[in-house]
C-alpha cells in the first residue's frame, strides 16, 4: 500500500479510520526511517484537514498549522502533535468552536497534543516573550485554511529571528549549555535522552535556528545524516516500548537493536554516539562562529569609524611553522602547503593545544582534504608533536575532537578506529572507551614531572586500552598493537618494549594492591617480575593513576592510592636487589595489645572506632578532589576476640545488620604478652556508614556477642530487612565468579570473588568458607560501582595453602552458595 493510498483511507473526520490506517502503517515492516515518518505526516495532515474542512466553511482568517517537530513532518509513531490554531480575530466564538472540534477528536485517539489558538499578532508577541515558541514557529507549516495567513506568520517569524538574532542566540546558546548541564553528554550516557541530552535532537534543532538567523551556519557534513539516524532510534524505541519516550533505558538496548538491524546492544549505543558526536562537533564549532560573529559586529563599527570606513585586517598571530592564531582560533599561515608537509596536521594540534585554542573548521578541513600520509616510521619531529599535543592538558580534548571529525585520528592512528565511540559498560566508567584514553592522557600529563620518560607516560596513556575493541583480554591484545604502534611512530625497539609492558600490565598495580597480600614475598616478586625495571614501575605507577582518575570517581580514593604507592615501594626495592624475605610477625601496636589483653580476660570481643580522613587536597593538581578540603575515609574499626569459629562471618553480618559497607578487612593471630596462654583474633577493618552516621561501639559489640553465641540470627534479620524493603531490581547482573589465584601466594590459598556487590554479601562470603572448614588469613574487599572483587587469603586449619583440588572444591562450593 503506498502513503497516497494510506492518506486517500484517512480523509474525512472519521477518527477510526485515520486510527486503523496509523497502525496499518506502523505495523509495515518494510517501511521505516524517513519514509515512515514523512507518511505518518501525510496521513495526520489529510485526516486534520479534513477535520477543518468538516467543522467550517471559512477558507479565510483561520487557518491551522503545524509547528515544532510536526511543522517539519517528523512524526515518530508515538509523537505529540504541536498544533496552532491561527485566526484574525474577527468570530473568537466561532474560533473556540472550530478548536474543539478539532481538538477532542485528537484526544480521543490518545494522541498528545500541544495546541495553541492566537491571532498572528498574539503569537509574534508570545514568540517575543518565549524563545521555545518563537523556535516552534521557524518551523510552521500550512495544514488547511487560509493559506496567505499561514505564509504570513512564517514570514513574519522568520523576519523577527533575523532581526532578533543578536539578541535571540545568545539566550538560545544558554537554554542549550542549560540542558547540556542537567541531561549530560549523549555520546556517553548508557541511558541517554535522546532529545535531550547534548548533541541530541534538541541540539540539531537548534543548529537549524542558528542557520535560518543567516548569522552563522553549523558544518553540515553528516548532520542531516546523524539526525536521521537519532530519528530511526526513536522510532524503533516507541515501537519497542509503546510509550513517547526519549529515554533509551537499559532493557530496551536489544530490542531497539533488533528493530534497527543492528548486530547488538553495543552496535546500537556506538551508532548513537557518533551521531551525537557529530552534533556535539557541529554545535561547538557553531556557538564559536556566533560568539565571533557578534563580537565583531560590536567592534567594527569603531574600528570602521577610527579607520575613515576602511574596513580593518584581520591580526595574525605566528604559533608555529605554518600555523597562526586569528581571531581566537587557529588556523594555517598563508604560506602553510599541506600537500607538501605531512607533519603540519600534528603541528598545528599541537601549537593550539598548547596555547589553549580551538583549531578553526576550515583548517582541519583543508589538512584532511590536502595533506600527505606520514611515512612509516614517523619522522622525529611528527612523534614530538604528538607528545606535545598529549601533554598539553585540558586543552587536548577539544582538539583532539576537532582531528577526529574530520577523520584526521584515524588516518593517523588506524588502530583508533575500533575505540572510536565504543561504549563501556560499566558503572565506573564515565566516558567510551576512546574518550577515556584522551581523558587519561589529560591526567597523565600533570605527572609528567614525576617520571623520567614523560612522553612514554603520555603515550601509554593514549594506547593503554586500545585492545578494547579486539576479542579476548584486552590488556593482551593491546600489548601487541602498542608495539606495533610505537614502531610505526618512530620509537626503538626498546622503547617500544617499555609502552608494551606498559599496556600489557596498566591494571596489575591497583589490582594486585587491593586484592592481593601485600606481606606475601610472592607477591612483590610477581610485580617486580612483570615489570622489569624501576623506570617502567615508576611509569606504571603514574599511569595506572592517571587510567584511574579518568575512569571515575569510584575508581581511586586516597586509601587505593596509598595501597599502590606501598606496593611500588616494595616492588622498587625488589628490582634494586633487595629481595624480600619471609614476611615478618608485626608487632601490635600497644592499643591492639590493649584489646587482646582485654578479650582474653572477658572470654569476648573488645572493639574500638578511630575515625580516619584523606588529607587535604593539593590545589595545583588538576583532579576531582582538588580544593576540596580532606575527604572523609570511613572508620578504622579494631575488633579483638577469642580465637574460635565463625568470627568472619560474625563481624560481616553484624556490620551489615547496621548497613556499614566493609572496604578492606584484615584477620590475623595477634601474640598475647609473656606468660599468658591463648591466642586472640585481630580483625583491622575499615568501614563506612550507608546512610547517616555511625552506630556506637557499645551496640556493635552487644550485637557480635550475641552473634558469636547464636542468639542472634544474623540470616534470618537480613531475610527480614530485605523482605519488608526489597531492593529494586534494574537490569540482571551476570552471575557470580570464583576462581582460585595460581600461584598468588606461597603462604595461602588466595580464592577471588566478583559479584554484584550487596548488602550482607561478605556475611555470605564468610559463613560459606566456615562451612568448608577453612581458616581465612585475610581478606582483602574492592567495590568498583555496583561489583564486588574481593580476595581471600586461605589456609587449613593447621596453616598452608590448600591442595589444588580442594582449594578448586571449595571455589565451586562458594560460588555455588553466592548463586542460591
Amino acid at each position: 500500500m503506498t502513503s497516497t493510498d494510506v492518506t486517500r483511507r484517512a480523509e474525512g473526520p472519521e477518527p477510526g479510520g485515520y486510527a486503523a490506517a496509523r497502525l496499518r502503517l506502523l505495523t509495515e515492516g518494510a517501511r521505516s526511517g524517513p519514509p515512515r515518518r514523512r507518511a505518518l505526516a501525510e496521513l495526520t495532515d489529510a485526516w486534520l484537514a479534513g477535520l477543518f474542512g468538516a467543522a467550517t466553511e471559512h477558507r479565510t482568517g483561520v487557518s491551522l498549522v503545524a509547528v515544532g517537530g510536526y511543522g517539519r513532518g517528523e512524526l515518530s509513531p508515538r509523537s505529540d502533535l504541536d498544533l496552532l490554531l491561527l485566526h484574525d480575530g474577527r468570530d473568537d466564538k466561532a474560533v473556540a468552536a472550530l478548536a474543539d472540534r478539532l481538538w477532542y477528536p485528537v484526544w480521543d485517539l490518545g494522541i498528545d497534543l500541544d495546541h495553541s489558538v492566537r491571532t498572528p499578532q498574539q503569537a509574534r508577541r508570545t514568540a517575543g516573550e518565549d524563545l521555545k515558541v518563537h523556535l516552534g514557529l521557524l518551523d510552521a507549516r500550512h495544514l488547511a485554511g487560509d493559506l496567505g495567513l499561514t505564509a504570513a506568520l512564517r514570514t513574519t517569524a522568520l523576519a523577527d529571528w533575523r532581526n532578533q538574532a543578536p539578541r535571540r542566540l545568545p539566550e538560545l546558546r544558554d537554554l542549550c549549555a542549560e540542558r547540556a548541564e542537567r541531561q549530560g553528554e549523549l555520546r556517553f550516557l548508557l541511558e541517554p535522552d535522546l532529545k535531550e541530552a547534548r548533541g541530541g535532537l534538541r541540539d540539531a534543532t537548534a543548529l537549524r535556528a542558528v542557520a535560518a538567523s543567516w548569522l552563522a551556519d553549523a558544518p553540515r557534513e553528516g548532520l542531516a545524516d546523524a539526525r536521521r539516524r537519532l530519528l530511526d532510534v526513536r522510532d524503533a524505541l516507541h515501537l519497542a516500548t509503546g510509550r513517547a519516550t526519549d529515554r533509551l533505558a537499559l532493557q530496551e538496548h536489544d530490542e531497539v537493536a533488533a528493530a534497527l538491524g543492528l548486530l547488538d546492544a553495543d552496535a546500537l549505543l556506538r551508532q548513537v554516539y557518533e551521531a551525537a558526536r557529530v552534533i556535539s562537533y557541529a554545535g561547538d564549532v557553531t556557538w564559536r562562529e556566533v560568539g565571533r560573529v557578534l563580537r565583531a559586529r560590536s567592534v567594527r563599527p569603531r574600528l570602521r569609524a577610527l579607520m575613515n570606513g576602511a574596513r580593518p585586517a584581520a591580526e595574525r598571530s605566528p604559533l608555529a611553522e605554518g600555523v597562526v592564531e586569528q581571531d581566537g582560533e587557529v588556523v594555517l599561515a598563508r604560506t602553510a602547503r599541506p600537500e607538501r608537509d605531512p607533519v603540519l596536521p600534528l603541528r598545528a594540534a599541537a601549537a593550539a593545544a598548547q596555547a589553549g585554542l580551538p583549531l578553526s573548521l576550515h583548517a582541519v578541513r583543508r589538512l584532511a582534504a590536502t595533506a600527505r600520509p606520514l611515512p612509516a616510521p614517523w619522522p622525529a619531529e611528527a612523534r614530538e608533536q604528538l607528545v606535545t599535543l598529549l601533554g598539553s592538558g585540558r586543552p587536548t580534548v577539544q582538539v583532539w575532537e576537532a582531528l577526529e571529525a574530520e577523520g584526521l585520528v584515524t588516518r593517523l592512528l588506524p588502530d583508533w578506529e575500533r575505540v572510536r565511540c565504543r561504549p563501556q559498560r560499566n558503572a565506573v566508567h564515565l566516558w567510551t572507551v576512546d574518550r577515556h584514553l584522551i581523558e587519561t592522557a589529560v591526567r597523565a600529563a600533570g605527572f609528567t614531572r614525576r617520571v623520567h620518560r614523560p612522553d612514554l607516560l603520555l603515550v601509554a596513556a593514549l594506547l593503554h586500552d586500545i585492545g578494547k575493541g579486539w576479542p579476548g583480554d584486552h590488556s593482551v591484545a593491546g600489548e601487541t598493537i602498542a608495539r606495533d604502534v610505537a614502531t610505526r611512530i618512530g620509537f626503538d625497539r626498546t622503547d617500544a618494549g617499555v609502552l608494551a609492558t606498559l599496556v600489557r600490565h596498566h591494571l596489575l598495580l591497583v589490582e594486585t594492591a587491593t586484592r592481593r597480600d601485600l606481606d606475601d614475598p610472592a607477591t612483590v616478586r610477581a610485580v617486580a617480575d612483570a615489570v622489569g625495571t624501576e623506570q617502567t614501575l615508576e611509569l606504571l605507577h603514574a599511569l595506572t593513576e592517571a587510567d584511574a582518575l579518568a575512569t571515575g570517581p569510584a575508581a581511586w580514593s586516597f586509601w587505593r592510592g596509598s595501597l599502590v604507592a606501598d606496593l611500588v615501594k616494595r616492588a622498587a626495592s625488589v628490582l634494586a636487589g633487595d629481595p624480600p624475605g619471609e614476611p615478618a610477625v608485626a608487632a601490635p601496636t600497644a592499643e591492639q595489645e590493649r584489646l587482646a589483653v582485654e578479650a582474653f580476660r572477658t572470654g569476648g570481643p573488645v572493639l574500638a572506632l578511630r575515625a580516619q580522613t584523606e588529607p587535604p587536597a593539593d590545589p595545583e593538581q588538576d583532579g576531582p578532589a582538588a580544593g576540596t578540603g580532606p575527604e572523609p575515609l570511613g572508620v578504622e574499626l579494631l575488633i579483638a576476640v577469642p580465637d574460635q569459629p565463625g568470627v568472619l562471618p560474625a563481624v560481616a553480618g553484624v556490620l551489615a545488620l547496621h548497613r556499614l559497607t566493609v572496604r578492606t578487612a584484615e584477620l590475623r593471630s595477634v601474640p598475647l604478652p609473656d606468660g599468658v596462654d591463648g591466642s586472640v583474633l585481630l580483625l583491622d577493618w575499615r568501614v563506612a556508614a550507608q546512610y547517616g552516621s555511625l552506630p556506637q561501639a557499645a551496640r556493635l559489640r552487644s550485637d557480635l556477642v550475641r552473634a558469636l553465641d547464636g542468639t542472634l540470627d544474623i540470616a534470618a534479620r537480613l531475610a527480614e530487612r530485605d523482605a519488608a524493603h526489597p531492593r529494586r531490581r534494574g537490569v540482571e547482573p551476570p552471575p557470580p565468579r570464583v576462581t582460585v589465584a595460581p600461584a598468588a601466594s606461597r603462604l595461602a590459598t588466595v580464592i577471588e570473588v566478583r559479584a554484584q556487590d550487596a548488602p550482607g554479601l561478605l556475611f555470605r562470603i564468610g559463613r560459606a568458607l566456615e562451612g568448608a572448614g577453612v581458616r581465612v588469613r585475610s581478606a582483602h574487599a574492592s567495590t568498583l560501582g555496583a561489583n564486588a572483587v574481593d580476595a581471600f587469603y586461605v589456609t587449613r586449619g593447621g596453616g598452608g595453602p590448600l591442595p589444588g583440588e580442594e582449594a578448586a572444591s571449595v571455589a565451586r562450593g562458594l560460588e555455588e552458595s553466592l548463586r542460591g
